[in-house]
């Protein structure tokens, strides 16, 4: 390869796996008779860390807990992460490599992990809306003020279907 070559950008998937899964149905088996919708919470986040020079571990991390008035009927808790190479890439992008390109790739990975778990758990699917991690990333890094009568960004809307 000529110098040239070996300068480049790359970027690359090496690996995704289900880092860490845990379900928690505290008040089963009475939930199941339960006939009310429950409420749902979201949360999202992600972190990326370097494992060696220019690979990098991005965990993007879903906790959904499903309620019906203060009695949980589920919590489930997907951390999906991928192992990626992301070499010769400026520090200014890469920070928005790992933040935008990263927690994408990961995304449908945990979507498919939390419903599949959720079914498994005797519950109908959860199933997350897409998330614009670019949106995240972009009123991480310059916060502004809501302009006054603009709706608030609402990021993840779950769908449960009964």
């Amino acid at each position: 390869m000529s110098e040239a070559q070996n300068n480049q950008p790359t970027f690359s998937i090496e690996k995704v796996y289900v880092k860490d899964l845990s379900l928690e149905i505290p008040n089963a088996p009475q939930v199941f008779l339960e006939r009310e919708a429950p409420s749902v919470d979201i949360q999202l986040h992600h972190n990326s860390s370097g494992v060696e020079d220019g690979v990098f571990e991005t965990v993007l991390t879903v906790t959904v807990t499903a309620k019906v008035k203060d009695k949980t009927l589920f919590l489930v808790e997907a951390a999906q992460a991928g192992i990626f190479v992301a070499r010769n890439i400026p520090a200014a992008e890469l920070e928005a490599v790992l933040a935008i390109a990263c927690p994408n790739i990961l995304f449908p990975y945990v979507r498919e992990t939390i419903s599949d778990v959720v079914v498994r758990a005797g519950f109908p699917p959860v199933i997350l809306s897409p998330v614009n991690f670019e949106a995240i990333y972009q009123a991480q890094r310059d916060p502004q003020p809501a302009v006054a009568g603009s709706p608030p960004v609402q990021i993840i809307t779950p769908t449960i279907s009964h």
